[in-house]
């Protein structure tokens, strides 16, 4: 019996903590533990929300600098919302692992320079070929 209130509590935990949070009921604490939102943007949050509601998604974005789509996505994502809305608009960016993009570049990079490196390479051998052939030419027609 035990067992089985202690996971009922910890359902209802989850789901507290996975709730939404509107932000214009949040406190800055509820603000803060938005993941992305810190004390800077969760300040900026409070103060524009004195002068008034947000009324949408779009509003927030435009009032609340430093937080464009990008971050909207993010915030909604992780349970915030304007008026009970999640953001509608464009997604996040993936992340690009920067090691494994750096390293494919300089895959690329190699790669380029061996094929400039044949290419020459084969320029010359017909280069080379084509010399001789044009003296012996040269004979035939004296």
């Amino acid at each position: 019996m035990l067992k089985k209130i202690l996971a009922v509590l910890a359902m209802f935990y989850a789901f507290a903590a996975f709730a939404a949070i509107d932000v214009n009921k949040a406190t800055a604490a509820d603000l803060d533990g938005i993941k992305g939102i810190g004390p800077a943007i969760s300040g900026k949050i409070i103060d524009e929300r004195k002068k008034g509601s947000f009324k949408d998604w779009a509003d927030f974005i435009t009032r609340v600098n430093g937080v464009g789509d990008g971050n909207a996505a993010k915030f909604s994502a992780e349970g915030l919302t304007v008026n009970g809305s999640a953001f509608a608009g464009a997604a996040p960016a993936a992340k690009v692992d920067t090691k494994t993009q750096a390293k494919a570049d300089m895959d690329a990079a190699k790669k380029a320079k061996a094929d400039e490196k044949a290419a020459k390479k084969a320029a010359a051998k017909e280069a080379k070929e084509a010399k001789p052939a044009q003296p012996a030419a040269s004979a035939a027609k004296k």
